[in-house]
């Protein structure tokens, strides 16, 4: 299972990374400690969390600017597989997109719920990218 650090956690969830400590602190977000004491949020937790975080649409922050207007790089929330297709979800910041596969994209790729992946739209199409 992969985990993320803090400053991982926040760049996916759009937020800064004082914003994503204060989450932790304050419990919202579960984490634990690595051997090197650093605070590691599990992915399937962060997933969770990023798909509550979407629906309320509160981030704390306001959305960052970028020139890069058709790539969303955020964490898998859901994946639905049937015997050919398959559909991914993935949390990028405020924004849940959804991008309907082959199960055999979706095995190949080795995507996983709380996995880090980019979605990149065009016009109505929704393409995964492994990020890691």
């Amino acid at each position: 299972m992969q985990s993320y650090t803090i400053g991982q956690a926040a760049r996916l969830l759009g937020v800064s990374p004082d914003t994503a400590r204060r989450w932790a602190d304050a419990g919202r977000v579960p984490t634990h400690r690595d051997e090197a004491g650093r605070r590691l949020i599990d992915g399937p937790d962060l997933a969770e969390f990023s798909a509550e975080l979407g629906k309320s649409g509160n981030t704390d922050e306001t959305p960052s600017h970028t020139s890069v207007r058709n790539a969303f790089p955020g964490i898998v929330t859901a994946i639905k597989l049937g015997d050919v297709a398959a559909q991914v979800e993935i949390q990028a910041g405020p924004h849940r997109l959804v991008s309907l596969l082959t199960r055999e994209a979706v095995e190949e790729l080795g995507l996983e719920v709380g996995m880090e992946a980019t979605a990149r739209v065009k016009s109505t199409n929704v393409h995964i990218d492994r990020t890691t």
